[in-house]
């Protein structure tokens, strides 16, 4: 007998707060909703003093949503290496398709699924929560509320599924997925007014029987064409293999004598999406701020400069870069190895350099041709130490384990104050660039090179915080 989708959800939901809850223990785990809230209103808040048109913000905060469900929707790609049992250590519930009596798609959508109701409650509630002082401060009715959130819920659903679709016409044909995006990018660059009013965003200017069914329809739509056209990989294991590593490793040289290097670099080219998906991480980030420029000054009365504003916030996103490093890695596996701990993080750093910098470097040069040189130099100049800086935190306060200790919300904390600590400064600076272009110029490539050293300094901390941390069995 087949097990039910309701069952595989309640399984899954079930399993995925006791997984949480027992790793942090839960006050740490509970506080994440409190968190987000705490951070959502106090951006609220900032944008409210600085007078934002409040349309326009609500606005950018569905394009974030969205793409943070694009982001989310890639869990085709782990899911396809899941159901192949290519994890490591780690097996998920989804690779016992092969033992259990339920179909591989069943279990992908119901982890899906899954996904999009845990971000719901623990991320877009509190985030919906924390725009309380948009009603004080900005006139927005507080009734309006329960509708941002179902809107921003149905955004999220869109991203989810439009990633998954997109994934599983990739399974398929490459070509198509690329004139896929394509084909989408033009409609919204065209008329965009007109796609996203069939979309649950168009449900706040206008509550009719038109939007509310496509509102519901095209995440459903768009669910049942990743469903459909996902291709799981089944094939039968081939008798030989081209010994990619140790061709890999000859050509690395003395750069990488113990392989880890290449280990590293072969993880990621694996897993599904390969190296594709670092250019499609930072690619999304750079839509996002081109978008956020392109109309920041009718929310705001000032537009930063872009060259500082986008390789500040590129560098921010190459933490997804760390993760596709370290999504097969545990301290525990590397420990039964005559390896240390430092010679396993330097492969990473040398990894996060050799995958992030180049996609990084390109979307800034992409950036020169969108909107100019500008401060796009200056851009190009921090953009290398920013990333360091965010490897060396992302290494001291999560190890090789970031997506499981990000969610523990002081370590999240931590990680967000580190962030806004560098993000902050150069995006002022990049406001107030025009004033007096060569000092700031100098200054921020001054505190960006500092911010370098630091993330430097705790990239050599963190083996052996986290070998200690491993042999206490924590």
């Amino acid at each position: 007998m087949a097990l039910s989708t309701t069952y595989l959800l309640r399984t899954m939901a079930r399993e995925e707060f006791r997984l949480y809850s027992r790793l942090f223990g839960g006050w740490r785990f509970a506080l994440f909703p409190v968190f987000v809230a705490a951070v959502a209103a106090g951006t609220a808040a900032f944008f409210a003093l600085a007078n934002a048109d409040t349309g326009l913000l609500i606005a950018g905060l569905h394009l974030v949503v969205a793409v943070l469900g694009l982001q989310v929707g890639t869990v085709g790609l782990v899911g396809r290496d899941a159901l192949d049992d290519l994890l490591g250590e780690t097996t998920l519930l989804l690779f016992s398709a092969r033992t259990l009596p339920v179909e591989p798609k069943r279990l992908l959508v119901a982890f899906l699924v899954k996904d999009v109701g845990y971000y719901a409650v623990f991320f877009l509630l509190p985030l919906t929560v924390g725009l309380g002082p948009l009603v004080v401060m900005a006139d927005v009715p507080l009734a309006r509320l329960p509708l941002l959130f179902a809107t921003s819920v149905g955004m999220f659903a869109v991203g989810v599924t439009a990633s998954f679709a997109l994934v599983g016409i990739h399974t398929r044909s490459r070509a198509v997925s690329l004139g896929t995006v394509v084909v989408t990018i033009a409609a919204l660059l065209y008329d965009g007014s007109t796609v996203l009013a069939f979309t649950p965003y168009g449900l706040l200017s206008n509550i009719g029987a038109v939007t509310v069914i496509s509102s519901l329809l095209l995440p459903f739509a768009l669910g049942v064409l990743g469903i459909v056209t996902f291709q799981f990989e089944r094939r039968t294991p081939s008798r030989t293999a081209v010994n990619r590593f140790t061709t890999l490793h000859r050509k690395l040289g003395a750069t990488d004598e113990q392989g880890l290097l290449t280990k590293s670099l072969l993880d990621v080219v694996r897993s599904s999406g390969g190296l594709w998906k670092i250019v499609f991480s930072q690619g999304l980030v750079f839509a996002v701020l081109a978008v956020l420029l392109a109309f920041l000054p009718d929310v705001v009365p000032v537009r930063p400069e872009p060259g500082l504003t986008i390789a500040s916030v590129l560098a921010l996103g190459s933490f997804t870069t760390y993760n596709w490093l370290c999504q097969f890695d545990d301290p525990a596996f590397y420990l039964r190895y005559p390896v240390s701990l430092a010679a396993v993080f330097r492969a990473k750093l040398l990894g996060f350099c050799v995958l992030a910098l180049p996609a990084g470097f390109a979307f800034l040069a992409l950036g020169g041709i969108v909107f100019g040189t500008g401060s796009m130099l200056v851009g190009i100049a921090v953009f290398a130490p920013l990333c360091l800086y965010v490897f060396g935190i992302t290494a001291y306060v999560a190890g090789l384990e970031p997506n499981e200790l990000l969610f523990d919300t002081p370590v999240f904390a931590g990680f967000t104050i580190a962030m806004m600590l560098v993000l902050i400064p150069l995006v002022v600076a990049a406001i107030a660039f025009q004033l007096r272009p060569t000092a700031i110029s100098l200054g921020s490539v001054g505190y960006a090179s500092l911010a370098g050293l630091v993330g430097l300094g705790l990239y050599r901390r963190a083996a052996p915080r986290w070998e200690q941390k491993a042999r206490n069995g924590q």
